[in-house]
């Protein structure tokens, strides 16, 4: 009998000694881009553990104080758990709306988890984060703003309260601020009415804090509306082959079974690549005026800014895309002269663009250089108006020899018919930006209000 019972010992022993070391811990990550939170912030954590968990709480700490943010339970497996779960994802608010005591300053947030088996281990992961509550504000100039769309404009504002970004905002597109010369206070953003927008988009500016609440503000201004042109492009299998075997001989760039897949793939996918790669250059520009009067302009427009072209093969229509840029026609081995001074931040292949040359002029402002046949310059070149920056081509998605000449503020590109005009940049752009000019108002305007104030009788720039 002794060994009978000495034998269901040693069982019911090993058995929970088993459970207790097949227990496992979870593995907590918060996400780290939380750095910050305010009134309501998302935070998520991926919670992972083979036999998943049965409880995940979540707090704010601060000063020694755990304010709840997160008390989810579920139903236990002691014994019988289960096997080979996956992790998982939850998301919760983090900020004064559920913990009303929080105040400004550093603070915790704190998540542990129970695991959902015999031993249920708590185990915990935290990061520190700053609390932000004060608002941000933001006030508008009292100037008229005369927009061509596909164009751009330049906006004065004055944020205020907490606030570390601002700028303007215009539909699905944002436009960072600079200090504006000569007054500390204020700020201005040069931005776009980007040409695929609708007519009844409202620019506005805006103001952010680091918990990311936004204030913003309208201010006047009419828009001109543009029709752009739609153009029939007729491509053959001579232009599609040469376009096809120079941009990716090799076919690992734009794979397909036949020669038109694979130029169809070059102007859809990876013309869009390509103006990503473009539109990430914003990051490398200076704060400081860089051009210096009028942008040059040379060659015969043989296509416009944002042509719609219908792509005809064999009278059918295979494509349509949209051409960002003049194609300027030009002489097999002439020079392609940069349109103004500035900094070279990019040279080299770029996809449908060919050989390509970026050179920035400040303050988000860049110019644009493609199909080239040769490239002179280097990244971070400083180049003067009319230098030459290498020899024209037809590189790229180009049927004969020219330069594709394009500009684009903040990333966003547009018209460059504005910056050939030496009168538009020092009415819209240069006489905002004189540090000796008066004080340009900035009163705020309510979001409600319409799209255009009446006019204090100024004529049209």
């Amino acid at each position: 009998m002794k060994v009978i019972i000495l034998a269901v010992v040693l069982v019911v022993v090993g058995t929970f000694g088993s459970l207790l070391v097949f227990s496992s811990s979870s593995v907590l990550t918060i996400h780290p881009d939380v750095k910050v939170v305010g009134l309501a912030t998302p935070v998520s954590v991926q919670i992972a553990n083979p036999h998943g968990v049965r409880r995940v709480e979540a707090y704010l700490e601060q000063n020694g104080t755990r304010y709840p943010l997160l008390d989810q339970s579920s139903t236990a497996h002691r014994i019988f758990w289960r096997r080979n779960q996956p992790a998982q994802t939850l998301s919760f608010e983090a900020g004064k709306n559920k913990a009303p005591n929080v105040r400004e300053g550093e603070a915790r947030v704190i998540v542990e988890s129970t695991a959902d088996d015999f031993r249920g281990s708590t185990d915990t992961a935290s990061i520190p984060v700053k609390v932000v509550l004060a608002p941000p504000r933001v006030t508008a100039d009292d100037q008229q703003h005369y927009i061509n769309q596909g164009g751009m404009e330049l906006a004065v504002m004055t944020p205020g309260g907490s606030w570390n970004e601002a700028g303007v905002k215009v539909g699905k597109y944002s436009f960072r601020s600079f200090p504006l010369p000569g007054r500390p206070d204020q700020r201005f953003a040069m931005f776009a009415y980007p040409w695929d927008l609708a007519e009844d988009v409202v620019p506005m500016v805006y103001a952010r804090n680091q918990a990311g609440t936004e204030a913003t503000a309208r201010f006047w201004f009419k828009l001109f509306p543009k029709k752009f042109r739609v153009r029939d492009l007729p491509i053959d299998d001579k232009f599609i082959e040469k376009v096809v075997n120079g941009i990716d001989p090799d076919g690992t760039k734009a794979p397909g079974p036949d020669m038109l897949s694979r130029f169809l793939k070059m102007n859809g996918e990876m013309r869009r690549q390509n103006n990503q790669q473009l539109a990430d250059l914003r990051v490398k520009t200076e704060e400081k005026i860089l051009w210096n009067g009028p942008f040059l302009h040379w060659g015969k427009e043989e296509s416009m800014f944002a042509d719609v072209r219908n792509y005809i093969y064999n009278g059918k229509k295979v494509d349509q895309q949209v051409h960002l840029g003049f194609d300027l026609s030009d002489t097999l081995n002439a020079p392609v002269h940069v349109a103004n001074d500035g900094r070279v931040v990019y040279a080299s292949d770029l996809g449908i663009y060919g050989n390509c040359v970026v050179v920035d002029h400040g303050y988000g402002l860049q110019s644009i250089y493609g199909h080239m046949n040769r490239i002179d310059v280097k990244v971070g070149d400083r180049v003067t108006k009319n230098q030459s920056l290498g020899v024209a081509g037809a590189t790229g998605m180009a049927g004969g020899v020219h330069v594709h000449f394009s500009m684009q503020i903040d990333g966003v590109q547009i018209n460059p018919r504005e910056w050939w005009d030496e009168h538009w940049i020092h009415d819209r752009i240069m006489s905002k930006l004189d540090p000796n000019a008066p004080k340009q108002d900035s009163t705020p305007v309510e979001t409600s209000s319409a799209k255009a104030r009446p006019a204090k009788h100024h004529k049209r720039k």
